[in-house]
């Protein structure tokens, strides 16, 4: 099996598309330097949201995203489960160009996941993020897709992860990826938050929990300079480095189809919760399909995905639908129709004809 087809031109393209766009730096530090990494062996993190040892998934409908947030970590349990005063925690949003929700994470559900954060007696908030090569500095995307403005009079500290170290973390298992080099500041916190928005993806098909990961991965690592046929194993692989304490997925608008910058745009209104990834992307995948989703996506059975399958091989969280369980509510006006929404996610998440 071939498993490396034509890299050479995703260097060369993106190489060129820096050059034209005045933007060496990046060009030399990213694309032609060796990272400097210092190589970590991280502890093992288990759910912590789990009953009876089926992983909980809540889904919470609304207009207000605060509330929503709080019933969300409610139903799970609460954040009293990650134990989480005085503790420094990262938040890692998706800000991978510079344009409005969907395209990145919506700016109102990281503000108010600030807030709870702060209520529960954390001691430090971190928001972290690396843009897409070509797209760089994630400063600037923060601004101008409008995460800023919501965040900077928070009690928070941004982090651009381009502006920091790397560490080097062993993929033992992994068929494309043999190590992979992260963010430090995955590692030097106490807990991590991984905050995504649903979003169908042109090249990997979807991007929700899993492939929000990628943002901490150095830029040498993304997924066309490794494999770009096999974008769905590479990102499974990378996740094989870290587990996020926690997934909050940002439901309130979503591509269904195009994306990660341009696409079909549906406004489910929904915030989904679970301290498994692989739960959080089958859900998330069935939300995208319960608004008609996309016929790449549609024509398998969510399961079936590769990302999916390749996170299960590596063990990486829920590997079919006996293992989780969803509980939900409507905070909104529209309980009939979130009563549909809902038994359409359990038809596509239980593979239902």
């Amino acid at each position: 099996m071939r498993i490396i087809k034509y890299p050479l031109f995703y260097v060369i393209g993106i190489t060129i598309y820096l050059i034209l766009k005045f933007q060496w730096r990046f060009v030399l530090t990213y694309l032609f330097s060796e990272p400097k990494a210092k190589k970590i062996d991280p502890e093992p993190i288990s759910n912590v949201y789990k009953n009876d040892e089926i992983a909980l998934v809540s889904i919470v409908q609304g207009d207000n995203i605060y509330e929503m947030l709080k019933e969300g970590l409610g139903l799970l349990g609460g954040l009293e489960r990650l134990d989480i005063k005085g503790k420094s925690i990262l938040i890692k949003p998706n800000i991978v160009n510079r344009y409005p929700s969907p395209a990145n994470t919506n700016p109102l559900v990281i503000k108010n996941l600030i807030k709870i954060l702060h209520e529960y007696g954390v001691s430090k908030i971190f928001v972290g993020d690396m843009s897409a090569i070509f797209a760089l500095p994630t400063k600037k995307n923060a601004i101008k897709s409008g995460l800023w403005e919501a965040i900077s009079d928070e009690n928070m500290t941004f982090i651009p992860f381009e502006d920091y170290g790397w560490v080097e973390v062993d993929i033992p298992h992994g068929r494309f990826v043999k190590k992979a080099i992260v963010s430090e500041f995955i590692y030097n916190v106490d807990r991590v938050i991984n905050v995504p928005v649903i979003k169908t993806h042109s090249y990997a098909n979807y991007t929700i929990s899993l492939k929000n990961f990628i943002g901490a991965i150095h830029p040498q690592q993304r997924p066309y300079f490794i494999a770009p046929d096999f974008w769905d194993e590479v990102i499974a692989e990378l996740n094989a480095a870290y587990t996020p304490h926690l997934n909050i997925l940002d439901g309130t608008k979503i591509f269904i189809k195009g994306g990660p910058t341009r696409g079909t745009v549906a406004a489910p209104n929904l915030i989904v919760v679970t301290g498994d990834r692989i739960a959080a992307d089958v859900v998330g995948l069935s939300v995208i399909r319960a608004f008609g989703g996309w016929e790449r996506l549609n024509s398998m059975d969510v399961w079936e995905q590769r990302q999916i399958k390749r996170a299960i091989e590596l063990h990486l969280g829920v590997s079919n639908p006996s293992e989780l369980k969803i509980v939900s509510k409507c905070l909104g006006a529209g309980k009939t129709d979130f009563d549909k929404l809902m038994e359409k996610i359990h038809h596509v998440l239980n593979n239902v004809n």
